[in-house]
């Protein structure tokens, strides 16, 4: 690896990648925060897969020999999925983190307000992906605006997927809404989560009520946790439904009008229903109208006007 520069295209084969993800694993990720993270071995194969990548396309243009001499390896085999699930309890923490702050010692009720308007965009997060189970970057998508054809006032059906916008592996399917979260999209204008990303203050949510790190309750954690709690109520015999939610199994061209039937995905629109119904039990203003819809300038960087 120290002679990486000089090394060819036609050098590297699979004794040269083995050497660079054993160099590479010891690597570790520094943030501008000056925190340190150890390498994934899933963030090292990204990398491979990207040289690979970089030698086909060197090979298309004829400027090497030959394609690439080695195979990145399939991301189940690398990557460990996290085994950490929230329950409807920690999820209500989730919501009240956000609606109803604890107070600080000698708080006006003014900061207090504020607090609560600084995670407005990390309760939209969270309400949108409860409702979905929708993957963060596909929860921070979500707009209402009829250009990008996702969502129809009345409607009992969101498009995980923009007008415009590709399918790609991680397909995002049409789903049913459940009604909590269709009278919130209702009243709101462009995007639900009106900021580029909620990753920073969902981190901050994770140290203050404990939750794990080293990846166990990254963003997905919503995503995970809905389907983990739905699986039971569904039942295996109705799964295939939770499957369609989470983007695994894709229509075929049969299935076409199938978003457009009364009884699509009818199950699985009531178990959502019901854990958000149990949520709000335990965090009552967890899918209320918001009280404010300004977005404080030091929350992060609006997208209020980014390109669709």
């Amino acid at each position: 690896i120290n002679d990486a520069l000089a090394t060819t295209c036609e050098a590297v084969d699979e004794e040269w990648i083995d050497d660079f993800r054993k160099w590479a694993i010891n690597v570790p990720i520094e943030h501008p925060s000056k925190k340190v993270e150890k390498r994934a071995p899933g963030t090292v194969e990204a990398s491979v897969r990207q040289l690979a990548a970089a030698v086909n396309l060197a090979k298309r243009k004829e400027n090497t020999r030959s394609g690439a001499k080695f195979t990145a390896k399939k991301p189940e085999e690398v990557s460990q999925t996290p085994q950490y699930r929230a329950d409807i309890a920690t999820l209500a923490r989730m919501f009240r983190y956000c609606t109803d702050p604890l107070t600080k010692e000698g708080e006006s009720e003014k900061l207090l307000d504020r607090r609560i308007n600084q995670r407005r965009q990390l309760l939209h997060f969270l309400q949108i992906s409860v409702a979905t189970w929708a993957r963060p970057d596909a929860a921070h998508d979500v707009s209402v605006d009829p250009k990008r054809a996702q969502w129809s006032a009345g409607s009992p059906y969101l498009n995980l997927n923009p007008k415009g916008r590709t399918q790609t592996k991680k397909y995002r399917p049409i789903i049913p809404m459940a009604h909590q979260m269709a009278k919130l999209l209702d009243a709101h204008v462009g995007y639900y989560v009106e900021v580029v990303s909620v990753r920073k203050a969902f981190q901050a949510m994770q140290d203050e009520l404990g939750l794990p790190r080293d990846r166990e309750a990254g963003m997905k954690l919503i995503r995970r946790s809905m389907a983990h709690l739905a699986r039971p109520r569904l039942g295996e015999g109705q799964w295939i439904e939770g499957k369609i939610m989470l983007g695994h199994h894709r229509p075929d061209s049969s299935d076409i009008y199938a978003p457009f039937q009364p009884d699509y995905l009818a199950a699985v629109r009531s178990v959502t229903e019901g854990i958000i119904d149990d949520i709000i039990t335990l965090a009552p203003k967890a899918f209320q109208p918001a009280r404010s819809r300004e977005i404080p300038s030091d929350v992060q960087e609006n997208k209020l006007n980014s390109p669709d």
